[in-house]
């Protein structure tokens, strides 16, 4: 394939705990398998073009959320890009904005993008913010491979018939409701910070075998694997 463009989407707004760092994961890892690949960051108030192979939105506040969203609408190039096959991966606040509506901290809700057939709105009163390492067990789409993150977020996501859940729920949140995250054809939405991708090769390699279109052979990287180890132990002990 020619050069795999890769679209940071509104990094200076939703960018929280290192989000950024999924698209240069993605580089790197087409790079070492002898592709070409460009990062392309869109920043607020630029078109966001319809041409770019993968997009990449991540976390934020409640203000910077809704100003990618009026943002997002308003330039409808990522909604055309999906229709075209485009493959998107949203975080945290990026995954609600994807959703067909979300509520604000300030009980305020805001029409989402509709890519992903979500509905978030804050926990009930008296509900504990999520914050912790965040451990699920991948469904079917990662072959049960485990994920792993850090989230941090008020919201509880209801996925609705057009979406699946990306895994299910050992430790910590999620969605609120045992699942985690969204799939909706090739858009995917999650709560897992981290950066996501760094600490979860294999879903890094699902978007990247959707591009490709055909399976990838696995990189040996053995301190991928310790950082790994390491964060499930964190979260057990978390549990105990």
């Amino acid at each position: 394939m020619s050069t795999a463009r890769i679209g940071l989407i509104l990094p200076e707004v939703l960018g929280t705990y290192g989000d950024s760092g999924n698209a240069h994961v993605l580089c790197k890892r087409l790079q070492w398998r002898g592709h070409d690949a460009e990062v392309v960051p869109v920043l607020l108030g630029e078109p966001v073009p319809n041409s770019l192979d993968i997009y990449l939105l991540g976390g934020g506040e409640d203000g910077a959320q809704a100003l990618a969203t009026e943002h997002l609408r308003k330039r409808i190039g990522l909604g055309k890009a999906v229709e075209n096959g485009a493959i998107v991966l949203a975080i945290c606040a990026g995954l609600q904005v994807l959703g067909t509506r979300f509520r604000g901290s300030d009980g305020v809700d805001h029409e989402g993008l509709g890519l992903l057939d979500v509905v978030t709105e804050p926990g009930e009163p008296g509900t504990p913010r999520a914050v912790s390492e965040l451990v699920a067990e991948g469904g079917a789409i990662l072959g049960g491979e485990a994920l792993t993150g850090f989230e941090n977020h008020q919201g509880r996501t209801k996925l609705g018939e057009g979406s699946i859940p990306l895994g299910r729920v050992v430790s910590g949140t999620g969605n609120g409701d045992g699942t985690e995250g969204a799939v909706t054809g090739h858009v995917v939405g999650t709560y897992l910070h981290g950066p996501a991708l760094a600490r979860n090769p294999a879903l890094a390699d699902l978007l990247l075998t959707w591009l490709l279109g055909h399976e990838l052979e696995p990189l040996d990287m053995p301190e991928v694997e310790q950082l790994r180890a390491e964060r499930f132990a964190a979260a057990k002990r978390r549990r105990a």
